[in-house]
């Protein structure tokens, strides 16, 4: 069987970028069993109510939702246990003196197989408060509405 290679995106956390301000991001193994990387494979997982906890040194991922795989016996794993992380020493106290400060959490922003190796995203974020959502969601239909208008100059077409 010939070494898988790429890039393969398994799930993906869009509400992350709504709701918080990324400050800076990481990219992180994982220590999974044999189902949960079966079970990934076919493409189920969220990361919607998930975090990373640091405890004793270490990185822990929670609250992340891998369904049990279909074709396993007793051996099956748990959907939302806690999952250990593999990061640099120097990137896991950085982490940690970022999380000590107000306001910053550490959450997973994507899920993805690269060169057959489970990986996941991870970033240092600060919350937003609603006014800087609603900021944001102003600014990008401003800059639609900027990109139409400039397609329709392009193609000769009048108001």
């Amino acid at each position: 069987m010939a070494r898988e290679e790429g890039q393969k995106m398994v799930a993906q956390n869009k509400k992350a970028r709504h709701d918080y301000l990324i400050e800076d991001t990481f990219e992180a193994g994982l220590v999974l069993t044999g189902t949960e990387v079966k079970s990934l494979r076919q493409g189920r997982a969220s990361l919607v109510d998930g975090f990373v906890d640091i405890d004793g040194g270490e990185a822990w991922l929670h609250a992340v939702h891998i369904p049990e795989y279909s074709q396993g016996t007793w051996t099956n794993h748990s959907a939302r246990r806690k999952r250990k992380l593999l990061l640099h020493r120097m990137e896991i106290a950085k982490i940690q003196r970022q999380t000590s400060e107000k306001g910053m959490t550490v959450v997973p922003l994507s899920l993805y197989f690269k060169d057959g190796r489970a990986k996941i995203e991870i970033a240092l974020a600060k919350g937003k408060k609603s006014w800087d959502k609603r900021q944001s969601i102003a600014e990008r239909t401003a800059k639609r509405e900027v990109e139409v208008e400039v397609g329709r100059r392009l193609k000769g077409m009048r108001d």
